[in-house]
């Protein structure tokens, strides 16, 4: 196995774990401003990238087309919407749900194999599944309200991976072309709000607007890592460690920020961690006796 590999894959999933702490710094900025410059600034570090490593060219050769503008178009609106999501949910106290969403995302990946590409599981793989349908059910019954910013991330999120997969470019080019879509409405956005006078930047202190320009930062970052991670590293242990960003979320959310965390929420999350320690004990088998067969991905917010 490739230790480098292995490094750049805990890389990324820490990065992603600690986004809570760094969306807390900028509570008191609205969300669309965030992600408006989460957008702005991620699409003007990629492009630098394209252009320092000489790969404008093989860029717009690759993305400058009808069909690949139609694809990734679909996949900026989904993306945009789980950062939307996933920023407003930490900056107003539910990171705990946060984290019961990427928990949820990789069964629902699953799902998705099954109903888009006529995947078949086997019998013992439906179980995890119906659990965590009953862990959503149980906490929505207990909690008192349908846990929507969980679903919308795992829903956001797998549909995106499900986009990807049927994309041709890679994620560096796919990522660049995605903020690309959405930099024209949000600078749109962010004019208005300074037109205004309810824009954030240059207006919150200097922490506050290095931090705005820094979400560009952040953002690339672990997408790089990972992606550097995917050829290095097996799916089997990429599955394994993928759980170390929710975990994360899940702990700061409990430990960190104080969310409460009552004894019904701990059932139901507890039956969604059961459904998921069993897909992935029944995988695990099943890979050592048969074939390895792919493991869902599960990013960041």
């Amino acid at each position: 196995m490739d230790k480098k590999g292995v490094l750049y894959a805990i890389g990324a999933y820490l990065f992603w774990g600690l986004f809570p702490i760094y969306w807390k710094q900028l509570e008191t900025i609205p969300a669309l401003q965030l992600i408006g410059h989460r957008i702005g600034w991620s699409f003007i570090l990629l492009f630098l990238f394209i252009l320092v490593t000489r790969q404008w060219k093989n860029f717009r050769s690759a993305a400058f087309k009808s069909n690949i503008l139609r694809i990734y178009l679909i996949a900026a609106l989904l993306i945009s919407v789980n950062w939307f999501t996933y920023v407003w949910a930490v900056n107003n106290n539910f990171v705990v749900e946060t984290s019961l969403g990427y928990y949820i995302n990789p069964l629902f990946s699953v799902l998705l194999g099954v109903i888009i590409f006529r995947e078949r599981l086997r019998p013992v793989q439906w179980i995890p599944i119906a659990l965590a349908a009953v862990g959503v059910i149980y906490l929505t019954f207990h909690y008192g309200s349908f846990p929507w910013i969980a679903l919308t991330l795992a829903f956001t999120f797998g549909l995106y991976g499900l986009v990807k997969k049927l994309a041709p470019l890679n994620s560096l080019y796919g990522l660049t072309l995605e903020t690309g879509i959405l930099l024209i409405p949000a600078l749109a956005y962010l004019s208005y709000s300074e037109f205004v006078g309810q824009g954030a930047f240059l207006h919150s202190g200097p922490l506050e607007d290095w931090m705005m320009v820094g979400a560009g930062l952040v953002t690339t970052i672990p997408l790089l890592l990972f992606a550097s991670a995917l050829p290095r590293v097996p799916l089997t242990t990429i599955g394994v460690l993928q759980y170390i960003n929710p975990t994360m979320q899940f702990l700061l959310g409990v430990f960190v920020y104080k969310e409460p965390f009552t004894h019904e929420r701990l059932i139901g999350f507890g039956i969604v961690w059961a459904g998921l320690i069993l897909f992935w004990l029944e995988g695990l088998y099943a890979r050592r006796n048969i074939s390895p067969e792919p493991v869902p991905e599960m990013g960041e917010g």
